[in-house]
């Protein structure tokens, strides 16, 4: 699968969500020795984030190779059941619910409609709006509680792992150890030479809820490297929200295979 396809996807999912800045948190917290994998997980579970509806502005920075550009955008979220996102002017918009991901690109006349089946072959795994989700939200990508885990060395986050790793992947979460959220997950493919990582660089504390304030999201297909910045600003909670999205007649179809 080309890196482009990987690009699209990724950019994508990086103008998902976003978040006002009205404390961003730092940590002096030390790593417990003692913890155990069952006890990071329970602490990591309080920290889910809970809202109905989110309105934000959004800070992206795209690069690939030696090019890249960045814009800010407006973002509307209901969380489990949509996320929207329209760049200034409305020259392209994005809608993805939980069976389905659609944009379209007034500058080049086109458009995409499709699943989220791609994005699973791309990944060896299935993936879908709410793995996205909690990707966005600095949630892990899978529940920690339906499988086993277990924890390694290292001086400044928990790390947990699978017990048994899986055989297409590896799979692998940092946590914070002061407010047990994620500082990065990460996922691996050996035989294909690829990795998605993500990186969460800062929190922010909004309505006494822990949300990212900046996540790097670095994918690697081979020699081909991506990195997407994502910063959060300018946040609503809970407010009533529209997600107006129609595809202009005459775009031409954007069909990545």
């Amino acid at each position: 699968m080309r890196i482009y396809k990987l690009s699209v996807l990724l950019l994508i999912l990086g103008l998902s969500v976003g978040c006002r800045s009205t404390k961003t948190l730092t940590s002096s917290a030390v790593i417990e020795k003692g913890m155990t994998a069952k006890q990071i997980i329970r602490e990591t579970t309080k920290q889910e984030v809970r809202f109905k509806t989110l309105q934000a502005k959004v800070r992206i920075d795209y690069t690939e190779g030696s090019t890249g550009n960045g814009t800010t955008v407006t973002l509307r979220m209901e969380k489990d059941k949509a996320i929207w996102m329209s760049a200034p002017l409305g020259v392209a918009r994005v809608m993805i619910t939980q069976d389905s991901v659609k944009f379209y690109d007034k500058l080049n006349n086109q458009y995409f409609n499709g699943d989220f089946s791609l994005l699973t072959r791309l990944l060896g795994t299935d993936i879908d709006f709410e793995k996205i989700q909690n990707i966005l939200l600095g949630e892990p990508i899978f529940d920690l509680k339906a499988d086993t885990y277990v924890t390694a060395a290292n001086d400044e986050s928990y790390v947990l792992h699978p017990k048994d790793q899986r055989a297409l992947f590896e799979l692998f979460f940092l946590i914070n150890p002061g407010f047990f959220k994620l500082d990065s997950q990460q996922l691996y493919q050996p035989l294909e030479k690829r990795m998605l990582q993500i990186d969460y660089k800062k929190y922010q504390e909004v309505s006494k809820q822990i949300f990212p304030e900046n996540i790097r999201i670095i994918a690697v297909e081979k020699n081909d490297e991506i990195i997407i910045d994502l910063d959060f600003k300018s946040i609503q909670l809970n407010g009533e929200i529209r997600f107006p999205f129609n595809i202009p007649s005459g775009y031409k179809e954007i069909e990545l295979e």
